[in-house]
């Protein structure tokens, strides 16, 4: 009787959170006062403070401060289980505010309550409350600890703050493979491939074991350098050290993005034809995979196999996602597929219950533009501006004054540029098309007027490279 007592209380605490009822919660509180009930368990204790606190309509710092008084300072697991629900459930702030409280009034901290909010000051992007933690990690003696150190390189990581990454990874007494792909993460997303791999030597140079993480990591950095020949050295070592690369979709789709910015079309088209076979024979293609393959036809240029592939994912049953649509909309552009462009745009609210994002519509301005319907695309674009919470960015603006040079329309061209110059002024692209459908048209004065500006705000024309892989 008394457990299904406590069920129903829960689950009342669950339906208050989802309709944000603080009425009802100040009453159940109360009743649970009367009666005793609220000190029964430091679980249902914690349920009801982070319930109560996340239906504030405002950050009420006061009301969880004295929620939190209400807790024993001696026992740190009630803090520690409403800090995970805070975190779990995107409430950063009050995450961060309970850390702290914990702090100020000596609640023991562990490594718990040091992820905890190492994970929280990472969603806040907050550097300088995670350098606070770090040093208080270091004063209390947990830095021991390899989960609390793998947070704080996870943190900097995320903040890309690599060299502070690193050189928290070096702090760690005893590494594991957990805080040292942490860090090759880090470098993944700061796009350093060549330290990323040198990073792996040191890996091993550690006797840190590779594992999926570390392989997809690998071959990211290899497709970031188009080094293929070392990409296949790793796809070799996948071959070995995976068993079960089946049942690994991403680890798949990184070979399918490793070949196919290397140029080897062929080849990335290999691994997905042989993707998807499970032990028992069937065969199912993750949306993922889909997406990489697309993916590489449309990098490559090959936009009618995007358009065909596109097609026989949707036979397979497969439902696209946000990306794939990118994809295959701007092929339908390349290609000058204008309806089915804009049948597949449609498609994505009518049929897959998907919101289109500014890319989605900058394809779709792209997709006019290329087909010369440039006051079609102007027409969508301006309606666009005007509309509230409306998905537009400049590349709209872009691909309307990439199709004015191509098809000789300087005054909408002049107009294109004006309002793509009012959302990102320092946009050097813009300032370079522009100059590009003024120098079509031999005006030459505009174009020096154009170079004036530009000096005047400090910008500079970013200078092209290219390189190769040389093989011995």
């Amino acid at each position: 009787m008394f457990i299904q007592k406590l069920d129903s209380i829960n689950g009342f605490l669950r339906h208050c959170f989802q309709t944000k009822n603080v009425r009802s919660i100040k009453k159940l509180h109360a009743h649970l006062l009367r009666t005793g009930l609220l000190f029964i368990s430091p679980s249902f204790e914690a349920k009801l403070i982070f319930t109560y606190t996340t239906c504030l309509h405002r950050n009420n710092s006061k009301t969880v401060t004295a929620l939190l008084n209400c807790i024993n300072p001696a026992n740190p697991l009630p803090f520690n289980m409403i800090l995970s629900d805070y975190c779990r459930n995107g409430f950063a702030f009050l995450a961060l505010q309970t850390f702290s409280f914990m702090h100020t009034n000596g609640v023991p901290l562990d490594t718990y309550s040091f992820c905890c909010s190492s994970v929280a000051s990472c969603s806040m992007k907050d550097v300088k409350f995670g350098a606070q933690i770090h040093s208080l990690v270091e004063k209390s003696g947990w830095l021991s600890s390899v989960f609390v150190g793998s947070a704080l390189v996870d943190l900097y990581a995320k903040l890309s703050l690599i060299n502070d990454a690193a050189k928290m990874f070096d702090e760690i007494p005893v590494k594991n493979i957990v805080c040292a792909n942490a860090l090759l993460s880090g470098y993944g997303e700061a796009n350093q491939w060549v330290e990323g791999l040198e990073f792996v030597r040191k890996m091993l140079a550690l006797n840190l074991k590779c594992d999926h993480f570390t392989l997809s990591a690998m071959l990211r950095a290899c497709a970031g350098l188009s080094a293929i020949e070392l990409g296949r050295q790793v796809h070799g070592s996948v071959i070995r050290m995976v068993s079960d690369l089946e049942a690994d979709v991403f680890l798949q789709s990184s070979l399918i993005e490793m070949y196919g910015r290397c140029g080897l079309e062929g080849k990335a088209c290999q691994v997905f034809n042989l993707s998807g076979f499970g032990y028992n024979g069937e065969r199912k293609r993750d949306v993922v995979l889909w997406t990489s393959m697309l993916a590489v036809y449309g990098r490559n240029g090959d936009f009618e196999k995007v358009i065909e592939l596109f097609k026989e994912m949707l036979r397979e049953g497969i439902s696209p996602d946000g990306v794939a649509f990118v994809t295959v909309i701007s092929a339908c552009g390349h290609t000058g597929h204008v309806k089915l462009g804009i049948q597949y745009f449609e498609s994505m609210v009518s049929d897959f219950g998907l919101e289109p994002g500014p890319e989605h519509y900058s394809c779709i301005v792209d997709l006019l533009c290329r087909a010369g319907e440039l006051e079609r695309a102007w027409k969508m674009v301006n309606e666009m501006t005007h509309k509230e919470n409306a998905s537009y960015s400049v590349s709209m603006w872009g691909a309307l004054l990439n199709a004015c040079n191509e098809f000789g329309n300087v005054e909408l061209g002049k107009l294109a540029a004006r309002k793509a110059l009012e959302m990102e002024p320092h946009n050097v692209g813009i300032y370079v098309l522009l100059s590009n459908v003024y120098a079509k048209f031999g005006m030459w004065d505009e174009i020096e007027q154009l170079r004036e500006l530009m000096k005047e705000t400090g910008l500079k024309k970013d200078v092209g490279c290219s390189w190769i892989e040389i093989t011995s």
